[in-house]
């Protein structure tokens, strides 16, 4: 650096600053000025020129220093900065630049200085203005390598050299090596791609296209940016049948290059292999954004594509947007096809007007208003006035019917069809113009079509005659649908139900019913022909072709497994069962309940135990529920499965019948059970209901669950099972006195003594309660321990002693106290029950009960004169009347009589006896 000046040098070093530099050279120039004379001055001036030449190429160089960079990446314009500073020569320089600025010396000469010899340049010090570009552009070039994202290599310096080696010993087919010297560079430097690609490369060079894929993919990640690379991966990827990793690598690419249309409709493609037609849309709609306006037919062709798959997707709002988007742009490119799938989306969405808009618009087809013919001399001067109509006349025409007959000038339309025009746009049109009450230019285009065969055009007689269905029009639709009835190829089932439906709308059922037999001989699994065929037959008379058309559709597997199909076999039960209830079929009507709660119940019945068989118990087939053991219950595998089909079933159960409609369906089929005597049934059809964690979670349908169960066990006569009932209510309800008597009732049929212990806890839980007393004394009574019965009697006395029975049961406690052969004081006793006895007497009043529990007693004690005495008094008094119990239920007069044959038959009274029962006993 001996060629600086000290101040620059100072100043390259950080030691001064860019004014101190400014000021220290200027003084030295000075002193330089003074010491020199005028040879020196103009020695100076030439000096000076090739400086300001060499200023104005600068300035042009560092116009063009983006054209070229020299291997150590560093701008031609920063070299020539310094080379000017240091005051190297032109001769140092390219060729090219020597060439360039001897041709700008000899354009400044004027072409007169081409003799003259070229001079040598003397070494001269940077000035202040280069300094001051040298700056400048070092700046420049410092922001343009900010800007640029040159991908860095991870690689340290130190191994470059080793894969480098690594390169060239794969070039030469020293695979092995190459492959060690990778692995190598790998795990030293396990974050550079550079080892991964050539691994890759070796691996596909061997024909190992998977590891090279992998290896492709590790490098790919660890160098992302590289795009060409992931389109590579994704074809390999493809070769392997790997859609879903191919997919992932042209989202990669799309990352870095997201406007490049070939990798986002391959994409689109590989999504639609997939069958994820929404991400496939998405990729092709920015196709379409980024296709440019030169390329209509692809954009058309593509939007045609598009629009297809988005209906077949029942998207049709999508689809008319991008058939909208591509006639805005494309307007000279729709074709016939483009405006048949227009109007197919128009009339599925019934936008009948932009159909009809989009038909005119671009077919030719001409719509026109013909005003009438008032006169003859306006017929002959006037002429019809022909307009083309547009979207607004048509909406119009929606509104305010062409054939409005209020109006005092009504306007007829006209349609006019060029040639060329295909079948299916007109059908279109037709349908368009039905849809918006345009009637008028219907007649020949009716009549061209009927000219067209209808097994070759059976699908527009179709279109045509639903739309006058839709309308209402069943005279014009009537004869297009017997003609493709009348057809082979268009015999179809939804023919024959519209067939059926126009009909049935013009009155004529015997012939509607017909097709809607026929129907459902085509397609036996269609729901609403079976139950409009059921009604039409109920209508007509016949209840039995009525419920042959409500048979079941589906096998018990079959319903076990689809849950469509138990949706449908719901629907179908539902109205069977309506239509057998109003028959008074009773036995089928409870058949169809069953069979609908069994689908809901299915895994609770499994719980219960409970099955659902047919059998022919009546002479009839019919359904029955029966309890099954456990071993016959399926697998706890199979059990599984069919919990995980219950449950899918369920969710489709519930949808058509809501929680309070099944549970009406279940109180129904409890109430037919017991109509018909079926008790055993209805008591397994409430077990398995409270299985059922719906019902049973709801407190109020469980314990409604509950009484029914005991209702229907103390009419079968199950009292084992009724008393398991009849304890969990008493518990919940110890002081409703409904429920004891219940319990009373059960417990004294039942014949067992469980209910012993269960008082005699229950009583520990609430010792005042009376009931609980009373029932604890007649349980020791009973089991022959008087001395306790007697204390609970007492207990309940005390409590209440003006109640009569309290009184009655201790009296008849002291008697039977005294009866006994082992007793002391047997006196006391006695006198002591009679105290009792008459204190109930006195409570209760003159009647049968009362005489006759005194001559009871009596009769017991062997004092048969007294028993006879009270005997004859109860013989005199009436029965007691009840509220809600017959007055034969209440009379003791039988009893009595037949206790007084008994003392007069010992005696040897034996007329006595007779008349006795003859009078009082006999039925």
């Amino acid at each position: 650096m001996s060629g600086f000046s000290p101040e620059l040098i100072e100043y390259l070093e950080g030691k001064i600053s860019f004014e101190e530099f400014e000021q220290r050279r200027e003084e030295r120039k000075s002193r330089e000025k003074d010491g020199e004379n005028a040879s020196a001055e103009e020695n100076e001036e030439d000096v000076e020129a090739p400086s300001s030449s060499r200023k104005a190429s600068g300035k042009s160089q560092s116009q063009d220093e983006t054209d070229g960079e020299t291997a150590d990446g560093v701008s031609k314009s920063v070299h020539r900065v310094f080379a000017s500073m240091l005051g190297e020569n032109e001769e140092e320089e390219d060729e090219e630049e020597e060439e360039e600025e001897e041709e700008e010396e000899e354009e400044e000469g004027g072409g007169g200085g081409g003799g003259e010899e070229e001079e040598e340049e003397t070494t001269e010090q940077p000035t202040a203005g280069d300094v001051f570009v040298l700056e400048m552009v070092l700046n420049r070039e410092t922001k343009k390598m900010m800007k640029e994202k040159r991908p860095r290599s991870k690689l340290p310096r130190a191994l470059r050299g080793l894969m480098g080696e690594a390169n060239i010993r794969f070039a030469r087919g020293e695979r092995e090596e190459a492959i060690l010297m990778c692995m190598e560079i790998i795990r030293q430097a396990p974050l550079a791609h550079e080892p991964f690609s050539t691994l890759a490369m070796i691996y596909e060079d061997q024909g190992d296209m998977e590891k090279s894929l992998q290896f492709g993919l590790i490098a790919a990640h660890l160098n992302p940016s590289n795009t060409e690379e992931w389109v590579r991966l994704a074809e390999m990827s493809l070769e392997q049948d790997n859609i879903k990793q191919a997919v992932f690598c042209y989202t990669k690419a799309l990352k870095y290059d997201p406007s490049n249309v070939r990798y986002l409709w391959e994409r689109s493609s590989l999504y639609e292999q997939l069958g994820e037609q929404k991400m496939a849309m998405d990729g092709y709609r920015r196709v379409l954004n980024l296709l440019a306006p030169s390329d209509g037919e692809r954009f058309m062709q593509l939007a045609r594509d598009m629009a297809k798959s988005y209906y077949e997707a029942n998207d049709v709002t999508s689809a008319i947007e991008i058939v909208e988007e591509a006639f805005s742009k494309h307007q000279s490119l729709v074709s016939m096809e483009d405006v048949n799938i227009a109007a197919e989306l128009y009339i599925s969405s019934k936008q009948y007007d932009k159909a009809l808009a989009v038909i005119t618009d671009f077919t030719g087809i001409v719509l026109e208003k013909k005003a009438p013919e008032r006169s003859a001399t306006e017929e002959k001067k006037g002429a019809a006035v022909e307009t083309q109509e547009n979207q607004e006349a048509v909406t119009d025409n929606q509104s305010q019917p062409v054939a409005d007959s209020s109006a005092p000038a009504v306007e007829k339309v006209s349609c006019c069809i060029p040639e060329g025009v295909p079948i299916d746009i007109t059908v279109k049109l037709m349908v368009c113009l039905i849809h918006l009450n345009i009637l008028e230019p219907l007649s020949p285009l009716l009549t061209t079509l009927v000219e067209q065969n209808p097994e070759e055009m059976g699908d527009l007689y179709l279109d045509v005659a639903e739309a006058f269905l839709d309308v209402g029009e069943y005279n014009s639709a009537l004869p297009l649908l017997s003609s493709l009835v009348c057809s082979e190829r268009y015999n179809l089932a939804v023919v024959w139900l519209r067939h059926a439906e126009c009909l049935k709308a013009l009155g004529h059922m015997e012939r509607a019913a017909e097709s809607y037999a026929k129907v459902v001989d085509l397609a036996p699994l269609h729901l609403d022909a079976r139950i409009s065929l059921s009604t039409l037959q109920q209508q007509l008379g016949r209840p039995e072709k009525a419920l042959e058309a409500l048979e079941p559709m589906y096998d018990p597997d079959t319903l076990a497994q689809d849950a469509n199909a138990a949706q449908q076999e719901l629907k179908l039960l539902l109205h069977r069962s309506t239509l057998l209830y109003s028959q008074g079929k009773m036995y089928g009507y409870i058949d169809t309940l069953l069979t609908m709660l069994a689908m809901l119940l299915k895994v609770a019945m499994s719980r219960a135990q409970v099955c659902l068989i047919s059998s022919s118990k009546s002479g009839e087939r019919h359904l029955y529920l029966i309890k099954v053991s456990r071993d016959k219950i399926s697998d706890n595998d199979d059990q599984e499965t069919a919990n995980c089909d219950a449950k899918a079933i369920f969710a489709v159960l519930t949808s058509v019948l809501t929680k309070d409609d099944w549970w009406n369906l279940l109180l129904k089929a409890i109430y037919a059970l017991c109509d018909l005597s079926r008790y055993k049934e209805a008591e397994l059809l409430v077990d398995s209901s409270l299985e059922y964690y719906s019902f049973y979670e709801d407190r109020q349908k469980r314990k409604e669950l509950e009484y029914f169960g005991l209702s229907a066990a103390i009419l079968d006569k199950n009292f084992r099972k009724a008393y398991n009932y009849i304890r969990i209510m008493v518990m919940e309800n110890v002081n409703k006195p409904q429920l004891w008597n219940i319990f009373n009732q059960v417990t004294m049929q039942s014949q067992d003594v469980r209910h012993h212990r269960f008082c005699l806890r229950l009583m520990l839980k609430n010792p005042d309660n009376h009931v609980l007393c009373v029932l604890n004394g007649h349980n020791a009574f009973v089991s022959g321990s008087f001395k306790h019965a007697l204390g609970q009697y007492v207990q309940a006395f005390r409590a209440n002693p003006d109640e009569p029975l309290y009184s009655l049961c201790i009296g008849l406690t002291f008697i039977h106290m005294a009866s006994q052969k082992y007793v002391l004081k047997r006196h006391a006793l006695l006198v002591q029950g009679f105290s009792f006895l008459h204190r109930y007497l006195d409570l209760r009043g003159p009647c049968q009960e009362s005489f006759y529990n005194l001559g009871r007693g009596l009769h017991q004690l062997g004092l048969l004169h007294l028993a006879i005495h009270y005997y004859q008094r109860a013989l005199e008094l009436p029965p007691l009347t009840l509220e809600g119990i017959e007055t034969d239920q209440t009379d003791l007069r039988r009893d009595t009589a037949f206790n007084l044959s008994l003392i007069y038959q010992s005696s040897g009274n034996t007329r006595m006896a007779q008349k006795m029962l003859y009078t009082y006993a006999v039925v």
